[in-house]
């Protein structure tokens, strides 16, 4: 087992000997072994590695999406697997954001209802001017009204950007943001993000395969057949 991980009082995400496994017909298969660590306030960290070797399902489980087969994950101190589902949930809209590869943006919604959503759903005041507010600082103050269907996929990232920023949550949970983009459009969107935590101060965990981002990073959290490895 690796070395326990001692939180500092700072540390609003701590990963305690997570371990994931799950059977089929042809027997158990461990995906996570013993992945233990913690991210202080503001940090961000890439977590890195081949496709295949656990990082998504780890992202999961830090959203508290998934649950290991043992070990834990606090988020702001709070245990997410002693909470029922539904306190999970409110825990998650309370404090966290999500990127996705391809967006998740609802397509019946516009630009500006798709912002707004996360603010109506936790019942904050004026999530109108919120939601414009933010769409205005991804540079999208002219596509408000645009449903993602005729948005391109740059734009579409944006939205889902600002639609994960406008909470300013506590941590952003982002799984290869710049999957579905091209080059420059990914630079683009990855700048903004960058710059968005910044402004917020929110940590950032951040799955990709480009190691060009992960370096932007301050840590870099390097996934090998479920176990970390050195980066």
């Amino acid at each position: 087992m690796s070395e326990p991980v001692v939180a500092s009082p700072a540390s609003i995400v701590c990963v305690e000997h997570i371990f994931k496994s799950v059977s089929d017909s042809t027997g158990k298969l461990t995906i996570l072994r013993d992945i233990d660590f913690s991210l202080a306030a503001k940090e961000t960290a890439a977590i890195v590695g081949a496709s295949g070797s656990g990082k998504s399902t780890l992202l999961s489980i830090i959203a508290g999406l998934d649950t290991p087969s043992s070990g834990t994950v606090k988020l702001a101190g709070q245990d997410l697997f002693a909470l029922s589902e539904d306190d999970r949930a409110a825990l998650r809209a309370q404090k966290l954001g999500f990127v996705f590869q391809n967006f998740q943006l609802m397509g019946n919604l516009s630009a500006l209802e798709n912002v707004m959503l996360p603010l109506e759903l936790s019942g904050q005041p004026n999530a109108r001017a919120q939601a414009t507010e933010m769409l205005g600082r991804v540079g999208l103050s002219q596509r408000l009204s645009s449903y993602p269907k005729v948005l391109s996929g740059g734009e579409q990232q944006r939205v889902a950007l600002a639609r994960a920023f406008v909470v300013k949550p506590a941590v952003l949970l982002a799984d290869e943001p710049t999957g579905s983009l091209d080059f420059a459009t990914g630079e683009t969107v990855m700048e903004l993000m960058f710059e968005l935590n910044q402004e917020l101060g929110t940590t950032l965990v951040l799955v990709t395969h480009d190691l060009a981002i992960a370096e932007r990073c301050q840590r870099r959290i390097k996934i090998e057949a479920g176990q970390v490895v050195p980066a």
